[in-house]
């Protein structure tokens, strides 16, 4: 019988080591390596063990000789999940979704499955009982099919010996931090116990085609906890991310072999679950602002999909002497570039007052068309003068004051009108080789700020 082995692990960052170390090598922290025992393989997973190294598959070949299989994409029945993977669940790939506590990952997974009859998908919960699983269930979906198999385990060759003997189409880990493996002899959460656990489940995904979706908890930083070893050996990573005082989530790529890391999807939390948001234009303008300084409406891209957003600035006097810079949902470091920018080529003397810069709805935003919308919504706070509520912008501004051409140009300007918007300013270059008459909003072409300023305050 083999004996077991010792080894010393970073908490920090998984380096392993055959002896303690007082400095991880690989991230410098101290006295992050801890002692761990590595049991002997059981004869359940040896033998799982030695009959995928028997398989035909695992020979070397040539790239020339590989059969592949065309295998569509699994519908998931969800407009936004399924934009945000790409098409679709590939078969055979292994996601891993994360998110905050609280935020909604569970329920969107959940509700996901029950909403997809026709395939046999086994859920198991390392956090909930089955009669909790089945109320948050009969919450969100009424007619519930037999198909959709719950377990409540956190043993790995468990879940391995279930999973032989349902034989699902899709498998669902809720989370993967209290998932174990009996041939390690440390906690559920730890680094080793993580690792070992996604490796087994993606070995499984590989060779059985069946896609597996990770559930992960992320840190006091904001990152997936594991800390990046989960993020290396999953196919596609997504940020389930928003502020709990808000009724929105965002869904967003960070890793996809399989699809574009440029797409957002959009949820409203609800009483019965996440409703998908088809059209997040409507819901995040209000509409209501006239008369209101400090409010511009821009148009950004997120993915492929533009949408129209608010942006709120207020500009007040410094009461404490150190002027303040607060943004929510925006750069805080460009804002600061912005502000210098209004001050250098503009004109307009900001040092000595505090500025506080917001994205209506909870959203983040990175699109740089977002520039001209915030130095406007900034200047209409300071001078206390509304720009008229029909008016959209979006240009990225450089640091000589100009207005820079942003993408998609096109597609952000037939979204402005179709929300009954009549007037636009964006970048002159934009407008070259552009057939403007086919679109009834009128146009404001501008080279810089001082243009569009002069345009939206006259």
């Amino acid at each position: 019988m083999a004996k077991e082995k010792i080894a010393y692990v970073c908490s920090n960052c998984g380096q392993e080591a055959a002896k303690w170390i007082g400095k991880c090598p690989n991230c410098g922290q101290w006295n992050t390596f801890s002692e761990i025992r590595i049991a002997a393989h059981s004869p359940a997973v040896s033998n799982r063990a030695s009959r995928l190294q028997s398989t035909d598959s695992n020979l070397p070949q040539p790239i020339s000789k590989v059969t592949t299989r065309d295998e569509p994409r699994i519908d998931l029945h969800d407009e936004e999940l399924n934009r945000v993977l790409g098409g679709g669940l590939v078969p055979g790939s292994i996601v891993l979704l994360g998110g905050e506590p609280g935020i909604g990952k569970s329920t969107l997974v959940l509700q996901t499955i029950l909403r997809m009859p026709e395939r046999r998908i086994l859920y198991v919960s390392g956090e909930e009982s089955t009669p909790q699983l089945k109320m948050r269930a009969d919450r969100i979906e009424k007619n519930i099919s037999d198909e959709t198999i719950v377990l409540s385990e956190n043993s790995l060759e468990r879940i391995l010996h279930q999973i032989d003997l349902v034989q699902p189409q899709v498998v669902v880990i809720d989370s993967i931090q209290t998932i174990q493996t009996e041939s390690i002899d440390s906690s559920p959460g730890s680094i080793v116990q993580v690792r070992e656990c996604a490796s087994a489940l993606l070995r499984f995904a590989k060779t059985s085609s069946v896609p597996v979706l990770l559930i992960g908890h992320i840190n006091k930083d904001g990152a997936l906890a594991g800390p990046k070893i989960l993020e290396h050996i999953v196919d596609t990573v997504l940020q389930f991310e928003g502020d709990q005082h808000y009724m929105y989530r965002i869904l967003r790529s960070i890793k996809n072999r399989f699809g574009s890391t440029s797409e957002l999807g959009i949820y409203e939390m609800q009483q019965n679950g996440l409703r998908p948001v088809s059209n997040p234009s409507e819901l995040l303008l209000t509409r209501d602002h006239e008369g209101l300084s400090g409010i511009a409406i821009s148009c950004a891209i997120e993915g492929v999909r533009p949408f129209l957003m608010e942006t709120q600035a207020l500009v007040s006097t410094a009461a404490y002497g150190t002027p303040q810079r607060s943004t929510t949902g925006f750069d805080q470091r460009r804002l600061n570039m912005l502000l210098a920018v209004l001050e250098k080529r503009v004109g307009f003397q900001l040092i000595q007052k505090d500025v506080f810069v917001n994205i209506a709805g909870g959203l983040r935003v990175t699109d740089l068309a977002m520039d001209l919308s915030i130095i406007a919504a900034v200047l209409s706070s300071n001078v206390d003068t509304p720009i008229e509520k029909e008016w959209c912008m979006a240009g990225e501004v450089g640091l000589s004051g100009e207005v820079r051409p942003v993408n998609r140009i096109e597609q952000r300007i037939a979204e402005a009108e179709k929300l009954g918007f009549t007037d636009m300013v964006l970048p002159k270059n934009n407008i070259s080789g552009l057939d403007t008459s086919r679109f009834k909003i009128h146009l404001h072409p501008v080279r810089k700020v001082e243009e569009a300023l002069r345009i939206l305050f006259g």
